[in-house]
């Protein structure tokens, strides 16, 4: 990562020009100062050392690994440069490996992905999608790309739109849930909306109403809480079709909630370029979705 002092950096330490100019964080300064290197005019200096107009300076982030198991599994990418990846992922499939699934994840084909390439970065997911949600997923290959879209999830730049075939008619054409969202109880999966939850925000808009009762929707999330989406649609009297946790199984349905981010859009955390990707209705939702 390069910047090139200007005539409002004179005088600044090289931390502060970091901070400043560059969004860097005091965390990801200091793991810099650890692991890292950053370099004016081509030497290693401290972090402390004074710029001058016209200075070159340098980060090089420290060289780092994951060590999933590489298993070849189709991945369809849609983006990708040094810094981030985006792909569109098929539902029936965890992001990250955990107890009960310990391999076969996406984390898994993507190790698969970068031994194809010889590559090695460290695999951080942005963003999570439950194991039958499909869509775009973020992946940051360092800490700072990985930081910086947090840090615009938290402010609202990120925006993430999902499509959902949801159960019965809904009568406005758009509207907004604004309901805090937590654990049903201390040892259970399960959100619900409760009073002492964590603030939550949605936003639907009716697409069109199709067959059997129901309803394409669009839904945009101002908050980002697990299983956000399918506890508030389900709440408004709306569940996700497909959803056993939040509806009722359905065996005429896909065999998995129907819900797909479909939409993505973000600064890119290097070139501050706005990144907009999309990913179409996948075949499985897409048969639902038959006008009445």
């Amino acid at each position: 990562m390069r910047y090139e002092t200007q005539e409002r950096d004179e005088g600044l330490k090289i931390r502060d020009v970091l901070k400043r100019r560059l969004d860097f964080s005091t965390r990801l300064i200091r793991k810099l100062k650890e692991e890292g290197g950053v370099f004016l005019d081509g030497e290693e200096r401290w972090l402390n050392v004074p710029v001058r107009k016209g200075q070159l300076i340098e980060v090089r982030f420290p060289e780092e690994k994951s060590w999933f198991e590489p298993q070849e599994i189709p991945l369809d990418i849609r983006w990708e440069d040094d810094d981030l990846l985006i792909l569109n992922k098929q539902p029936g499939i965890v992001v990250h490996p955990t107890k009960g699934h310990p391999s076969g994840t996406i984390a898994n084909g993507l190790a698969y992905y970068m031994m194809q390439k010889g590559e090695n970065w460290k695999i951080r997911f942005v963003n999570r999608l439950d194991m039958d949600t499909s869509g775009l997923l973020i992946v940051s290959k360092n800490a700072f790309s990985q930081e910086h879209l947090q840090q615009q999830m938290k402010s609202g730049t990120i925006v993430k739109k999902y499509l959902a075939v949801v159960e019965g008619i809904l009568e406005e054409e758009e509207g907004v849930i604004d309901l805090p969202i937590g654990l049903i109880g201390e040892n259970e999966v399960g959100r619900c909306v409760r009073e002492d939850g964590y603030p939550s925000v949605t936003k639907y808009k009716k697409i069109r109403e199709i067959r059997k009762e129901r309803t394409l929707a669009e839904l945009t999330l101002e908050t980002g809480r697990t299983h956000q989406i399918r506890v508030h649609m389900s709440h408004i009297g709306h569940p996700v079709t497909g959803d056993s946790l939040y509806g009722k199984p359905d065996p005429e349905s896909i065999g998995r909630q129907a819900l797909h981010a479909w939409a993505l859009s973000f600064d890119h955390p290097i070139t501050k370029q706005r990144i907009e990707i999309t990913a179409d209705l996948p075949a499985d939702m897409e048969a639902l979705c038959v006008t009445k």
